[in-house]
């Protein structure tokens, strides 16, 4: 029999959680009101903390800056050359996973790893496969007849990097969940196809994908999130820089370089507000679509 809550067992269940309570609204609830305060200070004096008056110049100042501009589109270029990518490129291999046998926790465990490798490393030993003249990559097209690239030195190639770096990095978490999501789909589901007729593509097509589809959602929501909120890639690949000429330039790098290279405190929260709503938006659009298309 359920027990109606009363005073006395609700201040005790407060008391449970009060000191979670204190670490979130500590480190977690305090900085986003302080930021979104700080975005609005018009006159602000870095050495007294006297705020003279309040404003909406930050954003002006921001969105009439060429460098903020070019970070919101590169960050939108590396959401949408990651995310896709990464969604199809791990399915795939979870499903080859789904039915190694053999072997198969050592392999799952050798596409974990960059995951939980520091990305400093990594980005390491990217910088060793992408260099022009010894890099492994570039030997391999050279073996094809191509020329040289210059992934961390031409502008127009340092996306295309940043890219495929991320991908791999990301991949081990994907595979796992979806590993998780594959396993939980019944074979009763394959065996009734099988017996009706239906190929390998017809029943991924109609019986792998929608019954994916709230792993799907979910991977796609966390990829989203951390892929508009890239830096460690950007800063330890291209050595502390935004890319050649800023070619790799994201909005937390944008954010990053205002607040800890040029004290503008009020440009970097202004920028750091716009960029939690553009992730509030996809992310509410991306809700949406789950509660129309995807069945639980």
């Amino acid at each position: 029999m359920i027990q109606k809550p009363t005073l006395k067992s609700s201040l005790k269940s407060l008391l449970y959680i009060a000191p979670m309570m204190l670490i979130v609204g500590t480190f977690n609830l305090y900085p986003i009101v302080r930021s979104f305060l700080m975005s609005f200070y018009a006159d602000y004096n870095i050495f007294t903390g006297e705020v003279s008056s309040y404003g909406i110049n930050n954003f002006i100042d921001i969105f009439k800056d060429p460098e903020f501009i070019l970070a919101i589109r590169n960050t939108f270029i590396f959401v949408l050359g990651v995310v896709p990518a990464s969604i199809a490129i791990s399915l795939g291999i979870a499903i080859l996973l789904n039915r190694v046998q053999v072997l198969s926790g050592f392999f799952r465990s050798i596409y974990f790893l960059p995951f939980v490798t520091s990305t400093v490393a990594i980005s390491i030993v990217w910088g060793w496969i992408y260099h022009s003249r010894f890099g492994l990559l570039n030997y391999a097209l050279g073996l094809l007849g191509f020329s040289p690239i210059e992934f961390l030195t031409d502008p127009s190639n340092s996306m295309l990097a940043l890219i495929i770096m991320a991908i791999w990095k990301g991949l081990g978490f994907n595979i796992i969940l979806f590993l998780v999501g594959l396993n939980n789909i019944d074979g009763n589901y394959y065996s009734a196809a099988k017996i009706d007729g239906a190929k390998g593509w017809q029943r991924f097509t109609n019986i792998t994908l929608p019954l994916l589809g709230p792993t799907m959602f979910l991977v796609s929501v966390m990829g989203v999130i951390n892929s508009f909120k890239v830096f460690d890639e950007v800063f330890a690949l291209f050595q502390s820089r935004p890319g050649p000429a800023g070619s790799a330039m994201t909005v937390v790098y944008y954010i990053f370089q205002k607040f800890y290279q040029e004290s503008q405190y009020g440009i970097a929260a202004a920028a750091g507000i716009v960029l939690f709503l553009i992730i509030l938006v996809f992310t509410l659009v991306q809700m949406a679509f789950n509660k129309k298309f995807v069945h639980y």
